[in-house]
């Protein structure tokens, strides 16, 4: 079996990554169900904002799970390289601003479409910008792909804040105006699919995602690097949701045979309730260090119930205890970080 042939199963997990070629290898690896899945679905598929840490192994995952279908990943492309990364792959590209509403028209008119374009960080002083991202260019799509399932992703920030030991937030929770753009911009952005879909009859599901677990970033790969440097652990936000990032774009490419109209949230994400403090002191056995804690747990989160994803794609394939070793092993040998920090521990709503 080649390495584009190899699925992701539990019994097939490596004991570490070599170097960052084997760990995008293995990242980009559909699963069974999502083989079974994306032959059952008619058409071929759209990636809006392909560009993105997930979009990439999402748009290689799919063309590996789906040979035969037509794989397309649109973005701005600013990233040298990027574009030609994916068409080694058999990912078509194409470069386009999406806030231009005539390129956002031009773009092929395929069966299935995966939204991932939208901003969160680095937006001070251009707030304008990232309304306009996170509320425009959603209305521009979805009038444009008005005949195509749309499966857009969101972010669990449009909750509130729950005790985690009453099982988290579910999709019944209607997202709320939070403090800080960023959330209540994402909040117009699921209206605005909501709206679209509606209007047009557009089969859809708007993704709640959790943090996504790479070596590279995310909440694993900053605790890890607190303990291994000595820095403070803040637990205050005491417990997380994660979910490996390959399971993860699984689920993403799964949703397209599960869209309903109208468009209707889903919470993505691992089932268990992650403890920073566990985690923390699992990475100093492996890294041989003693953590450092900052203050104490609160009695509310930012924690989400995946139950309803559980139910209807099954759990992730990656436990949290493979995830935490593979971690451990990366930052102990100082391998490649992206240097974009999740900000899982912020409190104010304000990135």
């Amino acid at each position: 079996m080649t390495t584009e042939t190899a699925l992701l199963t539990r019994d097939d997990l490596p004991e570490t990554f070599a170097d960052v070629d084997s760990l995008d290898e293995f990242m980009s690896r559909p699963t069974p169900e999502t083989v079974r899945d994306l032959a059952e679905l008619e058409g071929d598929v759209i990636i809006l904002g392909v560009a993105g840490k997930m979009g990439m192994g999402l748009a290689r995952m799919i063309k590996r799970a789906a040979p035969g279908k037509r794989v397309i990943g649109v973005a701005r492309f600013s990233d040298e390289g990027s574009a030609e990364w994916l068409n080694r792959f058999g990912v078509e590209t194409i470069r386009a601003d999406l806030l231009d509403r005539e390129a956002v028209q031009a773009l092929p008119k395929v069966p299935n479409v995966i939204y991932m374009a939208g901003l969160k960080f680095d937006f001070r002083g251009r707030e304008d910008f990232l309304w306009a991202m996170n509320t425009l260019v959603p209305a521009h799509v979805a009038d444009a792909y008005r005949d195509s399932r749309i499966v857009a992703l969101s972010t669990i920030h449009v909750y509130p804040w729950s005790d985690p030991r009453r099982g988290g937030v579910t999709e019944d929770e209607p997202p709320l105006a939070r403090p800080g753009e960023y959330a209540n911009s994402v909040v117009g952005r699921e209206r605005t699919f909501q709206y679209f879909s509606g209007l047009h009859g557009t089969p859809g599901r708007i993704v709640r995602f959790v943090y996504a677990i790479d070596m590279r970033y995310g909440v694993l790969q900053e605790i890890a690097t607190w303990v291994r440097d000595g820095v403070p652990i803040p637990l205050a936000t005491g417990n997380v949701n994660i979910q490996w990032q390959g399971d993860a774009i699984n689920h993403f490419a799964r949703l397209l045979l599960h869209c309903e109209t109208p468009s209707t949230p889903i919470n993505i994400g691992g089932p268990e309730c992650v403890s920073v403090r566990h985690v923390a002191i699992e990475f100093g056995k492996l890294l041989g260090v003693e953590p450092v804690f900052e203050g104490e747990e609160s009695d509310h989160a930012l924690f989400v119930n995946c139950d309803a994803a559980a139910e209807l794609l099954g759990n992730p394939t990656v436990p949290v205890a493979t995830m935490i070793r593979w971690v451990a092993d990366w930052v102990a040998a100082g391998k490649p970080l992206y240097g974009k920090p999740s900000k899982f521990q912020v409190r104010t709503g304000i990135f």
